[in-house]
Parts: structure tokens; sequence; C-alpha cells
């Protein structure tokens, strides 16, 4: 039964005892039990949307020793932050995100407060997580962690704006960077891709090779992408290769797949159009979230929408629907069945690849657009409303019937 179909029920979160026997004691409780925990070690202001992670990254290499290593990109461009003041952090967490250590602060030189920074910004870790490349409006840029001192930044040579184009509101002048959004590297950390281009200006792919002193040489730009909308997304079909054979590009309308050998788009059958492709998982296969939709795997090249007229119970009303406006899709390596979905209208689980969703129970009402599957299970979930750690597929962490006139969670 879907739990959607569940029409008269609320759902509640069962809190996790607390142990007064340290952080150990905890965790070992906290593995069968259910409970959403606020991060509060993010680094900036706290104010508001400081802590909402606009995107996660891991170790790419598959000789990582712990997948509960991660980083974080964080946006502290607030109206109540000082213009000097606002910044890009790059963040650590070595606990899956209990807490996180600041390792990189990028200044205003870097972005682009006015359009749309904190939203589309794109994170990229090499092996060993000693460099990052960032996207942003300003273009893509490489950045180095060195001892005792700031962190070394050097901007990725892209393509620029070629000439003004006045009927469309964007403070882009002839010769600045075009936006870099989504970037990927390969496993071997040797092989990077950018996408640029923002509304009018055209959506294009670069690939670039590590040079001899680390930076990184511009190859060219891939065969054209066959749409003129924005590039949203990225992925490689095998990810813990150094040389995937494909790679998933999800734009403003429809998914492509580039095959790297042939150097030959196809078109994912199965999406519906005018879909913005937010996020695209590859573990287990091909998974998108869209805007307005879920997609599974079929093949290589084809999906199946997921979502139908049960998928949403909304909190507040006895209404379902099935667009859900879908910001990232998270699959767990050691249990692809078990599934997270960050969205306009909450964080959806699903135990088993999709045919059954819930609504993860216990989370403030909000918008919400990143999330990461530890590996113990734990979820960390980041939206405007912050960051927050969960564990929606622990035994005790199941929906709990209540009274009509009970008041919401």
């Amino acid at each position: 039964m879907l739990w959607g179909q569940l029409a008269n029920a609320h759902y509640s979160a069962i809190p996790s005892p607390h142990s007064e026997n340290g952080p150990g004691d905890r965790k070992k409780k906290d593995t069968d039990s259910c409970y959403v925990r606020r991060v509060k070690t993010l680094p900036g202001s706290h104010s508001f949307a400081a802590d909402f992670i606009e995107a996660i990254a891991t170790d790419p290499s598959p000789r990582v020793k712990s997948r509960n290593v991660i980083w974080a990109l964080t946006a502290d461009l607030s109206d109540e932050i000082p213009a000097e003041e606002r910044a890009l952090y790059i963040s650590k967490s070595t606990n899956g995100g209990e807490t996180w250590t600041q390792v990189v602060k990028l200044d205003s030189r870097y972005f682009d407060a006015g359009i749309d920074e904190g939203l589309r910004n794109g994170l990229s870790v090499a092996p060993g997580g000693a460099e990052f490349v960032v996207t942003t409006q300003r273009g893509a840029f490489q950045i180095l962690r060195a001892r005792g001192s700031d962190a070394l930044v050097r901007y990725i040579e892209g393509p620029h704006v070629q000439h003004d184009r006045p009927w469309v509101s964007i403070t882009k002048k002839e010769g600045d960077p075009v936006r870099a959004a989504a970037a990927k590297m390969t496993a071997d950390g040797r092989r990077l891709m950018v996408g640029y281009g923002y509304f009018d200006m055209n959506p294009q792919i670069v690939t670039y090779h590590r040079g001899r002193n680390g930076s990184w040489v511009e190859e060219g730009p891939l065969p054209e992408i066959p749409t003129d909308l924005d590039i949203l997304s990225m992925q490689w079909d095998q990810a813990e290769r150094p040389r995937p054979g494909s790679l998933y590009v999800g734009t403003g309308d429809q998914v492509f797949r580039l095959n790297l050998r042939t150097m030959k788009w196809t078109g994912v059958k199965g999406v519906e159009p005018d879909s913005a492709i937010h996020a695209i998982n590859t573990v287990g296969g091909l998974h998108i979230a869209a805007c307005w939709g879920i997609y599974e795997p079929v093949s290589a090249d084809v999906v199946t929408r997921v979502t139908d007229e049960v998928f949403v119970y909304h909190r507040d009303e006895d209404e379902t629907g099935s667009n859900v406006r879908a910001y990232g899709i998270e699959v767990d390596p050691a249990n692809p069945k078990w599934q997270v979905v960050t969205a306009l209208t909450g964080v959806y689980i699903t135990r088993d690849a999709g045919q059954n969703w819930r609504r993860m129970i216990g989370l403030p009402g909000g918008e919400y657009r990143t999330a990461h599957i530890n590996a113990d299970g734990g979820v960390i979930v980041s939206g405007i409303p912050g960051t927050f750690l969960a564990n929606p597929f622990s035994s005790g962490c199941g929906p709990r019937l209540r009274k009509r006139d009970d008041s919401d969670q």
C-alpha cells in the first residue's frame, strides 16, 4: 500500500533517546531510533539560508576509506550581512554531518550575490580532498588547500560573453565569464567537465585535463548538446571509474547521454516534456529528480516516472498530487532500494526503489534541496529551513497514526 493513501493519517517523529553516557552511546542507540537533529556547526552568520547546504560532495576515489567524510558548499549571502562579509564556504565533516569544520572561505571576488548565487553553484572534490572545483556566476575556480595560509584560488579558463544582450535581465557584459553550473571530475582526478551557459547564452560543456603544474588545461568544448536551455546537472554513468563510458546531462527540458567514445548524444526516453532536470543519480541505474516528477531506471536510455496521484500527502490539506518539484535524489550505494528525494514540499523516502513513498517525518516545513546517505544509513537533508541529520530508514522510524485534531509537528 502506498503511504500516501493514508489520507486521514498524520505522521509524527519518534524522538531518539538522549544518552547521558556521551555521543558514542547515543550513536549506538540512534542506529535503531527515529530522530531528527538540527546541525548548528556550519560556518557563517546563521542568518536566512546560511545553513542551507547547496552542494554536497564526496571523495570520488573508489579507494576512499570512509563514506562519512563529506564536504559541503554553503552561501552566506543574506541582506542582513554587509556586502564585504558575504561569502561562500567549503566545510568538511568526518562524522557524517554531525559536526563541520570550515576549510575554505571564498569572498565576493569569486561570485555575484546579485544573480542567483546560492542556488545553482557546483562543488567537485579531487581524490584526497586537498583540491576543489567551485562554479559560480563568475565562472569555474580551482581551489587548492594550503597549510598555514589561505587557499590558493585559480580561475579555470572558460567561455566569455561575446556581446551584450540588453533584452535579458542579466548583468553580464561583453568579455565577462559565462556562468558555470555543473562540474564533474573523474575518479582519478585527471579530467574535468564543466557545464556553462545561462538563459540565452548557448549551453556548452568544456572538458579539461590536468596540466603539469596541477592546473586545469582546456581541451575544448564537447559536441553541441541538442538543446538551447540551461545545463542544470551532470553525472557519469559509472562514477567510480577513471574512464567512465558516458556522461548524463540534465537540462531545462530533458536528459541526454553523451557516449564518451563515439561522442554522440542520445536523448533519454520516458522523461516528460519541459522537465527541468535538477539532479541525476546513477547508483544502480539512472535516477532523475525533475520538475515535475521522479524517474527510476528501465535501461541506460529509458526511465519511467514513479510519482502518481497519491505520491504527495500535503501536511495541512487533504489533497494529493503527482506534480512534485524534486531537486535532488540520493540512492544508497549499499542498498539501492533506499532512496531520498528532496523537493519543494519536503523530503520523501522509499525503501523499495520507488514503488512506495512517504514523507520524512519530524522536519520543519519548507523547501529542501540536497541530501546525502551515510554509510550507517543516517541521512543529511538540507534546504531553506536549515540542515538536519535524520535516521528515516531505522526500524523505529515509521508512520504513527494520530487523531485528526492533533497538532501537526
